[in-house]
């Protein structure tokens, strides 16, 4: 019998509320522990940061080897669950997915985070890390499957990094803080105005390939209009910079990013979304 939680009710569970400490989970995929059908990733439509695994997992070729499934958009107190609008836990028939961190570490008082990798053979989940993750699914499933990107190529690691230490404060974590004015706001327009120099020379941030670090911006890019500057306090909107939009546009045509973006779970109400189908044009 298929079960699912009962519906968010903040009346009586309260709201939730993040723990002081998060409780990271950091193990980590090899190529001797890749393989088909041993992990799971727990994901949300809403989160970026699951975002950014599920677009990793279908370049990397795996969505016939890692499965994934989707919690509600909404919690309470409770924490992620799993309700009607995205189908059961099929791995193990969790209600809450704070029974899968339970599961892992007795009396788990930690963050109740998505993404989340459960590993089948030891019955617990290996990570929550999102960063490690993507680079795993990215990199050791090789043996396996024929990547239709190659997002983490050694070669360009060290860049994907060096740019991400950059753009990570700017945008990821900064887009949120450039509600008001101030120099979060300042640094991220800067910024955007940097990357839209950037990519008047080149395809994609690295170059001429998709990596790692046109997925990290991305998922941030897609969400900004939509959410931050739902109603365009921040700039008049990504089309502000041609060069990023077109960008931006030019990747949403990729059936990895497009079929793992629904903007329902993300886009604030009444939010002025541009047209993401329009044509990038981009050679």
């Amino acid at each position: 019998m298929t079960t699912f939680a009962s519906p968010v009710d903040l009346a009586t569970h309260g709201e939730y509320t993040m723990p002081a400490t998060p409780g990271p989970l950091t193990g980590r995929i090899t190529a001797d522990t890749a393989e088909a059908g041993r992990y799971h990733l727990y994901g949300g439509w809403f989160c970026p940061w699951s975002h950014r695994v599920a677009i990793v997992r279908t370049l990397a070729g795996l969505d016939d080897i890692v499965t994934m499934s989707f919690v509600g958009n909404e919690r309470d107190a409770r924490g992620w669950a799993f309700r009607e609008q995205y189908g059961p836990d099929p791995v193990n028939g969790f209600t809450l997915l704070r029974q899968a961190y339970e599961a892992t570490t007795p009396g788990f008082d930690g963050h109740v985070s998505v993404p989340a990798l459960w590993d089948r053979t030891t019955g617990k989940i290996l990570t929550n890390d999102s960063h490690a993750m993507g680079i795993d699914l990215a990199t050791q499933f090789h043996h396996l499957a024929k990547p239709l990107i190659a997002t983490y190529p050694a070669e360009l690691a060290d860049e994907i990094e060096e740019l991400d230490r950059r753009l990570g404060p700017a945008v990821t974590y900064g887009a949120g803080k450039a509600t008001t004015p101030g120099p979060a706001r300042d640094t991220l327009l800067a910024t955007f105005q940097q990357l839209d120099d950037r990519l008047a020379q080149q395809r994609y941030l690295l170059g001429d390939q998709v990596t790692e670090a046109d997925i990290r911006l991305w998922v941030r890019l897609v969400r900004y209009d939509a959410g931050p500057n739902a109603h365009r306090t921040i700039n008049p909107g990504l089309a502000a910079y041609p060069n990023l939009w077109a960008y931006a546009r030019d990747l949403y045509a990729i059936p990895a990013f497009r079929d793992t973006t629904d903007f329902t779970t993300f886009t604030a109400p009444g939010a002025q979304v541009p047209d993401w189908s329009e044509p990038a044009a981009r050679h």
